[in-house]
């Protein structure tokens, strides 16, 4: 054998080593994450006993076998709340019959002043599948804080006060689980004909 013959073998045969150091490496490095993704989803939403605005309990547990959609907020919201409410009872309405089968939960952050009662006169404007929620300030703020909702008391002039806080839709699917924000900036049907998708 020539000595260009043997550097050629020597050259293919390092190559060939290299190729397999570095499946072996990769095998090692990718074989165990197979099973386990590399980034997982944030968690979002969770237990919960709270009143609906006809003073009756209502847990996440009532909820299990819908799609629903969640939105906090308070009824002395000068503008985002209401849009929403409408924008959401449009939703409602595009699904027609089927609409019994989900749910949207309108969670305030406002205990001291949205008892049962100022919820119901409130959500009187809205579609009848909007449900209101309350509760004593842990477990409102319990409930934020599995969503990961932001809220806080900002004083005003003469001693009012406004809220501040996170102004999403959370859609949930029919085990509680969160999906994605819902989007209300389109057509109703098309907002609905997701929706229709968890059903």
């Amino acid at each position: 054998m020539t000595a260009q013959a043997t550097r050629l073998w020597l050259v293919i045969g390092a190559f060939l080593a290299g190729l397999a150091l570095c499946f072996g490496a990769i095998v090692l490095i990718a074989g165990p994450r197979a099973s386990t993704p590399v980034f997982q989803a944030a968690q979002v939403g969770g237990p919960f006993r709270l009143l609906d605005q006809d003073g009756k309990p209502i847990t996440d547990q009532d909820l299990r076998g819908k799609p629903f959609l969640v939105f906090f907020g308070f009824t002395h919201c000068p503008d985002v709340c209401p849009t929403t409410l409408f924008d959401v009872s449009e939703v409602m309405r595009s699904l027609g019959p089927d609409a019994d089968r989900t749910a949207a939960l309108f969670v305030t952050v406002d205990p001291e002043r949205d008892t049962a009662a100022a919820l119901k006169d409130y959500l009187a404007s809205f579609d009848p599948h909007l449900h209101g929620l309350t509760g004593d300030p842990a477990a409102l703020a319990a409930i934020a804080k599995a969503y990961r909702v932001y809220y806080k008391k900002v004083p005003l002039d003469g001693g009012d006060y406004t809220m501040d806080h996170t102004a999403i839709v959370y859609l949930m699917d029919t085990e509680g689980h969160f999906v994605s924000p819902f989007s209300l900036k389109r057509k109703p049907e098309v907002a609905a004909a997701e929706l229709r998708k968890y059903l």
